[in-house]
């Protein structure tokens, strides 16, 4: 490996620059040229550990950013990821990494490079859960590209350390508010007698085992036990309506059952369509197939809030220039909330007063971390008010 002057005369000036001569772990001779000798030296440094190293990627053996992007995405959709996940990932490439930075080859993504994409994320309008979405993403595509060996680096993951930690943190989901992200019991209490029917059992089923939309959507009769009284969560339906497993390993769950929702649940079985007997589902549509998750939150959903009065001012205006009221709580992610609310809530407060790692279980998250992360500011404080006080005259006598 050498470092040598090349100099030529163009339009009578004469110029300078460095090459690096080098032969990679395979044998092959690679030249590159720089304009200052000290970044030609700071290559040859590099190169001389990863070619010693058998972890050398020339140049032309490389690819773009929206190639290696390609590659990540099938390899992805291979995998069997949900088609959710793989739609979200090429929506990444689509908008927002290719458009900025897929024109650069992999060896060209540095820490300032990265960096700068991050800036110009936020310039172009990217809010901040967009930014650390694709931020995610770009890490992943360029760990692809480093275990097919056409990039050595990964300058996401090399980048602040600490602030990459901190934005893993800010994936998991955001503290709850209780009458902005899940109900106030008394809303519950409000809606209820507004229900019927079908409804009023979907909705106790979400209120009471605090199952996610898709897993309601792919609930089996079979995956009732009415003897036990629990609930066994086994499948969940995809935005194309074809079930697949849980979200997580930890989505496999059993759920226990409130003879209430026991009692409605027999009741609705002796209406329920029977449809397809494969399928065999607990709230299908009105000829047994698997439902569409839009037509639950425009039809069974939103329209029940409203009709109890519990809105909020949508921000727009009608054609009259008067504002336009809808639900206050628009997707069904606020009755998983309200149930984890009722699982943690103390028995004095109305609620199960369990424990964050029964409720992990029973949320069927894949850590511990995000149940924390998300509800720890409702798990009663140990060591205030009459506790102390209880504590203190114990310990005096």
């Amino acid at each position: 490996m050498s470092i040598r002057e090349r100099k030529w005369t163009s339009g009578g000036e004469e110029k300078t620059a460095w090459v690096v001569d080098y032969f990679d772990q395979n044998g092959k001779r690679h030249i590159k040229t720089f304009k200052k000798k000290k970044e030609a030296k700071d290559f040859e440094a590099g190169t001389h550990i990863e070619v010693k190293g058998k972890i050398h990627v020339a140049d032309r053996d490389t690819v773009t950013v929206a190639a290696a992007g390609k590659l990540w995405h099938a390899a992805c959709v291979g995998a069997g990821l949900e088609i959710t996940t793989t739609r979200q990932y090429e929506q990444h490439l689509r908008l927002h990494i290719n458009p900025l930075i897929g024109h650069l080859r992999l060896n060209e993504m540095t820490v300032p490079k990265v960096r700068q994409f991050l800036d110009d994320l936020q310039t172009n309008g990217r809010s901040p859960a967009v930014q650390r979405a694709v931020r995610v993403s770009l890490g992943a595509l360029l760990s692809d590209a480093q275990e097919r060996g056409l990039v050595v680096r990964n300058p996401v993951k090399e980048m602040g350390r600490g602030k990459a930690r901190a934005r893993s943190a800010a994936r998991h989901e955001e503290p709850v508010v209780v009458g902005v992200d899940l109900p106030f019991p008394d809303e519950i209490r409000m809606v209820m007698p507004t229900l019927t029917g079908k409804i009023r059992v979907f909705w106790m089923t979400a209120i009471f085992t605090g199952m996610r939309a898709s897993e309601l959507r792919g609930l089996r009769w079979q995956d009732v036990d009415f003897q036990r009284a629990e609930i066994n969560v086994s499948q969940r339906a995809n935005i194309l309506k074809t079930m697949g497993p849980p979200k997580t390993k930890a989505g496999r769950r059993t759920i226990p059952l409130v003879a209430h929702l026991v009692t409605a649940l027999k009741d609705w079985k002796k209406e329920c369509p029977k449809g397809d007997p494969d399928l065999g589902l607990v709230f299908p549509t009105g000829i047994g197939t698997v439902e569409e998750h839009n037509n639950i939150i425009t039809r069974w959903y939103q329209p029940q809030w409203i009709a109890a009065g519990i809105t909020k001012q949508s921000g727009k205006t009608d054609r009259d220039g008067q504002p336009i009221t809808e639900a206050k709580y628009t997707g069904l992610h606020a009755l998983r909330h309200f149930y984890a609310s009722w699982c943690i809530n103390s028995p004095a407060d109305g609620g199960l007063g369990l424990s964050a790692k029964v409720v992990q279980d029973r949320m069927g998250h894949s850590s511990i971390q995000v149940t924390l992360d998300t509800y720890s500011h409702l798990f009663r404080q140990a060591g205030t008010g009459e506790t102390m006080d209880s504590a203190a005259a114990a310990l005096l006598g």
